[in-house]
């Protein structure tokens, strides 16, 4: 009987032990970089900049890192009132919190503001790799999002992505 707990306890550590070394390399991997970075938004230090990838009105800001690079990154989108994000999809996770403003976020490949969860200031969101969503903004709204490089996003209709206009 002991040496079967024995057993038993080894093969779960053989298990487990690849996948604590795989997360350990990508939390160093977080790590690299500056050893301190803040950003102060009074001080005017946001770069707010039209994206090839998103309809002309929203704004984005990098905060960190290169979303066209291996690797985690952070940036900001700011969406005018009644600005929005057709139904798409990424490759990877992606993390939202929401600063600012009313962000309406819905599940699925259509559009429908029936289906929508309002997102208020404070509010976070995760959505797994994969996941079809769209998003509508009431009152200017800005959010801040959080993934893993190289950012891609897939328009669920072809019409919808601006880099085809």
């Amino acid at each position: 009987m002991m040496k079967s707990k024995m057993f038993f306890t080894m093969v779960i550590i053989l298990g487990i032990a690849p996948g604590l070394l795989h997360a350990q390399k990508g939390m160093r991997e977080m790590d690299k970089g500056p050893e301190h970075h803040i950003i102060l938004p009074a001080n005017h230090e946001i770069n707010w900049q039209q994206s090839p990838v998103l309809e002309p009105e929203l704004k984005v800001a990098v905060l960190e890192g290169n979303p066209s690079e291996p690797g985690v990154f952070t940036l900001r989108i700011k969406i005018p009132d009644g600005g929005y994000i057709s139904p798409h999809w990424h490759p990877n996770v992606e993390r939202v919190t929401v600063l600012s403003g009313r962000f309406l976020l819905g599940s699925g490949e259509n559009m429908d503001r029936d289906k929508v969860k309002v997102l208020d200031p404070g509010s976070y969101t995760s959505m797994p790799p994969g996941m079809r969503h769209f998003a509508m903004a009431e009152g200017e709204t800005i959010i801040q999002l959080t993934s893993i490089g190289p950012w891609e996003i897939n328009y669920i209709n072809p019409e919808d992505d601006p880099r085809n206009r």
